[in-house]
Order: structure tokens, then sequence, then C-alpha cells
């Protein structure tokens, strides 16, 4: 190969290996698609999400979602996006409605009809909202449209607030016990400060006249306000925990704020922050004209009894203010707001979790300090500027819910979850004030409603299940010494045993300090209790072989004749022994085998009981002792973990094995004695559940009843049972009444043959019958009244199912108390 080849070769050799090293480098697929979310999809993304971030401006947030629908509002799937989300977020997410009302005025500029469309809407499900007596809704839509006061003709939502009152008065006037005319009252009381808070103005004429007319309702004491009193001070009547009706507390505040000129200073007002556009001078609004709102002459009282509130507050006595006092329309505004939000976000308690920690997010800057700031450090903030935590905010808002009279909105345990998640979130800032709000209600057990010291201890046992039971107990150590009959010395040990229930007494006891370990004893810790009928002491144990021939031959499955023989044996025996009822050692024998035998889980009892349930289902019949007995057995057998027995006895309610009345008899008439039984939380936890099984029951009859469009035999059959039902109840209250009034009168038996001579001890023992009391005694006053209220109420669709096997069949069967399957239900192990 020549020279000028071989260069000619080498040329082409780096040509290509060039070309090729271009074809690397140069990728020649074709660009990726850039995704471009749809508008309607962004509008939604921002609008849920406004004033969530405190690193962005709530101005131009508004303005972006404002520009953005008015240049896209021929578009349908736009604005209807829009104006379905306003709304939604207006009775959904309670602490926005400023900032929604914000995007509103801000669209008004640019597209008036779009914001009359929304007043219009809001006017409409305003309407709706009245007729059924949805008066959340109500309040959230009013406030929603005072916000929008600057852009409403006239006096804009004033009309409709004064004819709400004359809905009140005309309540009030029919029955001084009236409750939903307070509600009422309440909502025009918190409509009026942010219809002040608006960039509308003139308006303190018509503010002020309202707030003369609404003084006589709110100033008035109602008549039930001493049963939902959290504090009744039985003990000592020099409290310094005097409860104040959240109503009249309004009144007070509105009224001080009027002499302040409004300065409302906690309330957002994000239309402050809109841009101008360049306008030397912003340019009058477009007003519009309220759509005609039509309060019914007969208002609905909704579903839920309405009773006058009381506002309680964990952090009420501390040296340094962590929320506004009460002197502050800010601890109303705040407060509401965030129940709002916590009862309409019951389906998710991690949005209302997340919400709760971002609070300082939709109020107006300054409110509060710094996120988890110590609580130390507040005592160096400058004199003038606010100390109040975020967290002590909404731990309180919730806290209030968890612990209102007579009773939540939700299910207790959805509180907890709510406190529990929000501690998740951020522990740094939710744990310290949880644990001040923990020592607040334990300082004040003494003085607290019974009810609410239950509620208190299950939710202090539940959330210390949640964080690895601990605590710092030394701070109660003082306390362990005290007898039983003191509040304090009884809350301690309610809560280990509900602790013992939700791990086991080895964990327990492993996180309590030494002076708590006697209160866990050995037999505490016996996963399984001892069958008492193995001993042959004939004293202590009588008809102990065939007591164990019982347990075998079930254990077995042996024919019931067999089983029938041994139990004739120990009635045979007892006779002869003097004994007046032979059926109760018998059935003593046969229950304490079934527990015996079921003892390894809920499952295994619920399934001896099923295999069983013929013989005790004809122990009522034959002997009401012989019923009650059922109880002793299972209470006694499960004596170290009286939660299961608890628990067991529930399940044979269910079976109708137990009626309503028996359980009550047994705790509060059998084992009544002195009163010493009232001091254990078990026996509250099996009387009140017992009650309340019975009381909903009558609540589900009323409810379908009430359904539209009912056929009439069916409604008749559904008031035979309501009829029968109702006197079941009131005979039940009656029983209750009778046996504790005895006891805290001190006219029992046994405090009889010593009145003139009561010790501290029986004292005590009166305290807690006189607690007991006016627990049940606020059960009946709610239940008779809601009945009656409901029985004058035209049909609803909708609330329950009425088809074959609907629960108004269920219930009109009288198959026993409708709640839970008849088996009771689950297969974990006994807690």
């Amino acid at each position: 190969m020549t020279d000028g080849m071989l260069a000619t070769v080498e040329a082409t050799a780096t040509t290509t290996a060039r070309d090729a090293s271009e074809d690397d480098e140069f990728d020649r697929r074709a660009p990726r698609r850039q995704y471009q979310e749809p508008v309607h999809v962004k509008v939604r993304k921002q609008l849920l999400a406004i004033a969530e971030s405190p690193l962005k401006k709530i101005g131009e947030e508004v303005q972006e979602i404002a520009a953005v629908v008015a240049e896209n509002y021929e578009d349908e799937e736009i604005r209807g996006t829009f104006l379905e989300l306003a709304l939604q977020l207006v009775v959904e997410q309670a602490l926005k409605i400023p900032f929604v009302a914000a995007v509103i005025l801000a669209v008004n500029v640019k597209k008036p009809e779009l914001a009359y469309e929304v007043i219009v809407r809001s006017s409409t499900a305003l309407n709706e909202h009245f007729k059924v007596g949805e008066w959340r809704e109500v309040k959230l839509l009013l406030r929603f449209l005072g916000c929008l006061q600057a852009i409403l003709n006239g006096e804009g939502v004033f009309p409709v607030l004064e004819e709400l009152f004359s809905r009140a008065v005309d309540l009030q006037t029919a029955s001084l016990d009236d409750g939903l005319g307070l509600e009422i009252v309440k909502i025009i009381l918190l409509t009026i400060p942010y219809i002040m808070a608006s960039s509308a103005s003139g308006l303190e004429g018509f503010a002020s006249a309202l707030l003369e007319k609404t003084d006589i309702i709110a100033s008035t004491p109602h008549p039930l306000e001493a049963l939902v009193d959290p504090y009744p001070s039985i003990e000592d009547d020099d409290s310094s925990h005097q409860a104040q009706s959240i109503i009249s507390l309004l009144q007070r505040q509105l009224q001080t704020e009027a002499a302040q000129s409004w300065e409302l200073a906690c309330i957002p007002r994000p239309w402050r922050t809109l841009p101008t556009e360049d306008e030397v001078e912003p340019t009058a609004p477009t007003k519009h004209s309220l759509p005609p709102i039509i309060v019914p002459s007969s208002v609905s009282p909704g579903a839920r009894p309405q009773l006058p509130e009381m506002y309680f507050s964990v952090y009420a006595d501390q040296d340094v203010e962590t929320v506004p006092p009460t002197s502050n329309i800010a601890s109303s505004i705040l407060r509401d707001a965030l129940v709002d939000t916590i009862s309409t976000l019951d389906y998710n308690r991690n949005a209302t979790a997340k919400f709760l920690i971002d609070l300082d997010c939709y109020f107006a800057p300054e409110t509060f300090v710094k996120r988890a700031t110590p609580f130390d450090r507040l005592r160096e903030v400058v004199e003038g500027k606010s100390t109040w935590k975020p967290e002590d905010v909404a731990v309180d808002a919730v806290f209030s819910q968890l612990l209102q009279l007579p009773a939540p909105e939700h299910k207790l345990v959805y509180y907890h979850a709510v406190l529990t998640e929000s501690c998740k979130i951020a522990p740094a800032a939710i744990a310290p004030s949880l644990g001040r709000a923990i020592r607040f209600l334990y300082r004040n057990v003494d003085t607290m409603d019974l009810e609410l010291e239950y509620r208190f201890l299950d939710w202090f046992s539940h959330h210390l299940s949640n964080f690895g039971f601990t605590w710092k107990w030394t701070e109660w150590v003082d306390d362990v010494e005290l007898p039983l009959a003191k509040p304090k010395k009884a809350f301690i040990v309610g809560a280990l045993e509900k602790e013992i229930r939700l791990s086991f007494a080895q964990r327990i006891r492993g996180t309590l300090p030494e002076p708590y370990q006697a209160l866990i004893t050995e037999a505490k810790e016996k996963d399984t209790p001892d069958f008492k009928y193995n001993s042959d002491h004939a004293t202590e144990t009588p008809y102990a072989p065939q007591a164990r021939e019982v347990l075998r031959l079930l254990r077995v499955k042996a024919p019931d004749s067999e089983i029938q023989a041994q139990l004739s044996s120990i009635e045979s025996e007892a006779s002869e022994l003097g004994v007046a009822e032979p059926l109760i050692p018998s059935t003593d024998a046969y229950m304490t085998a079934i527990c015996f035998i079921g003892s390894k889980s809920l499952s295994h009892v619920l399934s001896c009981i099923e295999r069983c349930k013929e013989r005790l289902l004809a122990l009522g019949p034959r002997s009401e002792a012989a019923r009650r007995q059922i109880i002793t057995s299972v209470m006694e057998y499960w004596s170290e973990k009286p939660g299961v027995g608890v628990n067991i006895v529930d399940k044979l309610l269910n079976y109708t094995i137990l009626t309503p009345l028996s359980v009550i008899n047994w705790g509060l008439t059998d084992k009544i004695g002195k009163g010493r039984i009232l001091t254990h939380a078990h026996i509250y936890e099996m009387v009140a559940s017992t009650m309340h099984k019975v009381t909903n029951r009558v609540r589900q009859i009323v409810i379908a009843r009430n359904q539209a469009e009912l056929p009439a035999e069916q409604k008749s059959m559904l008031d035979e049972t309501l009829e029968k039902e109702r006197a079941q109840m009131k005979e039940l209250f009656a029983t209750v009444e009778d046996s504790l009034t005895g006891l805290a009168s001190g006219i029992v038996d046994e405090m009889a043959e010593s009145r003139d001579q009561v010790t501290e001890g029986e004292a005590l023992l009166r305290v807690w019958g006189e607690k007991w009391l006016r627990v049940f005694r606020r059960k009946m006053a709610v239940e008779e009244p809601w009945i009656e209220e409901m029985l004058t109420k035209q049909p609803a669709d909708g609330v329950l199912s009425n088809g074959p096997n609907g629960v108004a069949d269920q219930m009109a069967e009288g198959n026993g108390i409708v709640e839970g399957q008849e088996n009771g239900g689950g297969d974990g192990e006994i807690l």
C-alpha cells in the first residue's frame, strides 16, 4: 500500500471515528413531551392549599387564583370547579373562610358576575340548611357572607341576623328550657365579628343595635347550665373554676370590642393585602343584592340536642397566659374556628391534626408566639406582645370537645386519635402542652364532674399506650397512700387498670416507680385466673367436685343432660345446707366454668357462651337472683382484671342473657353497701355503658319512625316498641335515682346506723353518690326532652334503612339491644 493510499485510509478512519463520537454526543431521540396541568386542576390545587404555607404571601395567592378564574370564566369546567370547591371549603375548612372570601372579593373586581354567582349559591345552600336544622353549616355560610359584606347592597347580612333573632325570641318565649334559641343567638354573636372585620364600613350602629337585643337572651342563665358545669364544686363551694356559658361570654366580649372600636386583632384580613393594579385610587367595588334568605317560621332543632355550652379550658390557672383569656374575644373566635374544623373533618384525623399544628397560618400575624416556644421562655417576651402558644390553643380546643357535656359530638376515640396524631406530627410542640394539660386536669379531679373524670382517665391511659406507657409518675407519688375514696387515688388505680387492659401487668409494672408497685399484685400478672373450685376446702368452696365435673363436661362438649345432673346435685346439696336459692350456687359453678374455659381470649369465651346460651337464657325467667349471679360469677372470676369482666357482661347484654335492669340492680343495689363500689372505674363503665345501650336504642327507634314514607303498619309497630322501650328506660333511671339518692343523703342501711357519727370515709362516699347522681340526672334531662322534640318533627328522608333487613325491622323485632352483633364479635385477646 502506497503512502497516499495509507493517508487516505487514515483520514477516512479519523472521519468515521469523529462522526461516531458526534453521534454519541448528539441525542437524536424526540424531545420528551412536557405535561401541562389542566387549568381547572391547577385552580383546584391552589384553592385547596390557600393560606396553608407561611412562606407564601397571601395577597399574591389570592390574586393569582382570582386572575386565573376570571380569565377563564367562559370555561364551564373551571368555573364549576371553582364555585363548587369554594363553598365546600366554607363548610368543611372553617379556618380558611376569610381567605376564600378574599378570593371572591378579588374576583369581584375582575368578574363581578362570578362573585354574584358565589353569593347566589351561598344563599341557596343557606336556605337548604335552615330547612333541615344544620346549624353549623348555617353559621359558616353566614360567616362567609359576613366577610363579603363590602360587596353586598344595603345592610347586607344584618337583616338575616335580625330575622334569626326573632326566631330565637319565639323559642325562648315558648320555653325557658329551650336550647335551640341559645344556639341561634350564638350564631348571631359569632357572625358579627367577621362582618365588622370585613372591608365594609359604617356598620357600628347595626352591630350595637343587634347586641342590645341579644343581651336579653345571652345574659339570662339557662336552667340546665348547672347540669353541664364541668366543675360542680360538690366538695368546695369556693372553687376558683367558675364555669361561664359560651353565649354570655360572647355577649360581654363583643360589648367590650364595641367600646374599643371593633379592633378584633386576631381575625385575618387578607383583603387588605390585595394589590390595586397600579390604580392611583381603587374604584368602589361592584355591589350585589343578597338573594332572599328565608328563615322558616318553625325552625328545625337538628339531629343533636341543643343545650347550653360552657367554656372549658385546661390552661386556666397558669402564671403566664398561653391561651387567650376569657376577657378577650380571641378566646371565642379561635375556639369556635378550631372546634368547627375538628368536628367537620372527623373522617380524617391526620388532616385535622395538620390544621391544628398549622393554626398560626390562619390568623392575623402577631397573634401567637413562634411555634414550640418553651413555656419558660414566655416570661422573656416583651411586654405588650402576645404569649399565646398556638399548640396550647389547639390542644385546648380538642379537650373542650373531649370533655364537653352532656356528650361530645363524635366518638371519644376520635379526639384521642387527633391528639395522638398531633403529638406524632410535632412532638416538640405538642408533648409539653399535653403534659401541662394532664397536670391541670389531675389537680382538679376532686371537683371535676364525674363523667369528665372518667373521660380524662380513658384518654390518659389510651394516650400513654401510644407512647410506651411513659409518664412522670413520681409527681403523684404522695397520692398513692391516699384512701381509695379520694378521687386522686381512685384515678391512679383506674388508670393503671386501664393500662393493663391495653397491655399486660408485667409491662406496666416495669414503667412504675417503687411506691406504685403494690398497686399491681401478683394475681394481676396471671394470664388465666385460678379456677376456685380446684380447692376441696369445704367451707371456702363447697360443691367443688360437682363444679370440676361441670368444667370437664363443658370442655368435652358433653350432652346437656350430663351437665344438668351435676347442677342438680349442687342444687340438692345447697338445699340440704339451707341455701334459700339453690339455683345461685349451681349458676355460679356453671358460669365460673365458662369463664375459666374462655379465659384465653374474647373469642374463646364468646364461643363458649354461644354453646351454653340456651341454658343461660333460661335462668332469668326462673330466678332474677340467679341472673344477677351470672354477673357476680363473672366479676369475681375476673376480680384482678375487672375490665375483662365488664367486657363479658357487655356481651351477655347483647345476647339478652342479662337485662339492663339486672346489671343496674347488681351494681347499685346488691353491691352498693356504703358506696365503696362507686369509687371503682369499672363499675361506672358497666353502669354507664348499660344506660347508653338503652338510651341509644330508644333514639334509634325514634329516628326510624320519623322517616318519610314509612308504611303505617311499620310505624305503628315502631310506636308500640318505642312506648315499651321508653317505659323501661324510665324504670332504669328511676332505679338509679333511688339507689344513689339514699347513698348521697346517707340513708342507706349501712350508713343510717351511724348517721350521728359520720366518718371522713363515709362523707367522701356520700360525695361519690352525689357525683354519680348528677351524671345520671343529666342524662335523663337530655333524653326525655329530645324524644319529645323528635316525636313532633316532620318525617325526614334517608335516616335509616327501611328495607326488609333495615334497622327499623331489626329494632321492631325486639330481639335484644341493637348494639353490635349478637355474638359480640372479636377474635383478639381479652383486654
